[in-house]
């Protein structure tokens, strides 16, 4: 095995169980949350969509330049990979693969993607965490919190630009968005900044 491949396989270990944790946690406040005040969930909007997202972006940024920059001391490389790593995998978390799932569950889905239609907050939110990360080099309460939020930003996405909750497509809702979040955020936190330093 490449020298390489034990970073990521120790890194994964090390990270993992962080992202289990927070998407059961995200679920069950979500669940909880859905169940006391349908309306209310319901009545979300883009804008709150936006919030989770932005904010899962500024934590992913955090955790990918800092895992980045502790095994290649580069900061101008750190900064690229943090920033351009985080908001792809984010648009493919809580954006393109909630759009898919939705349209393979067969709902009436909308498409909203932050980075073309909003890309200044994106990039700047980007920069700003990727700084934060090199600066500070941690990793594992970021990808917490970079789970739990994705969590989030991708059942509001499934949500606003969705269908009508049913127990149908609550059960679909659940699949789309746990395959949307651990896969991606581990992806972006830990196997393409180690890849890239590698490369």
């Amino acid at each position: 095995m490449k020298l390489s491949e034990n970073k990521i396989l120790h890194e994964l270990k090390e990270h993992i169980p962080f992202a289990i944790f927070a998407t059961l946690i995200a679920f069950i406040l979500v669940a909880g949350w859905y169940s006391l005040s349908e309306s209310t969930f319901l009545s979300y909007n883009v804008e709150s969509f936006e919030i989770f997202h932005y904010a899962h972006i500024f934590f992913s940024s955090i955790v990918s330049a800092a895992i980045f920059y502790k095994y290649k001391n580069k900061f101008a490389q750190a900064l690229v990979v943090g920033v351009f790593s985080t908001i792809i995998i984010c648009m493919l978390s809580d954006i393109i693969f909630p759009y898919l799932g939705g349209l393979i569950m067969r709902f009436d889905m909308h498409f909203h993607l932050t980075v073309i239609e909003e890309p200044i907050p994106v990039f700047a939110i980007a920069i700003i965490g990727s700084l934060i990360g090199i600066k500070k080099k941690v990793t594992k309460i970021p990808h917490f919190f970079h789970v739990f939020l994705s969590t989030f930003a991708s059942l509001f996405y499934l949500v606003v630009f969705g269908p009508i909750i049913t127990l149908t497509s609550a059960i679909g809702i659940i699949v789309i968005v746990a395959f949307s979040v651990v896969i991606p955020c581990c992806l972006s936190d830990i196997v393409l900044p180690l890849t890239f330093v590698k490369r």
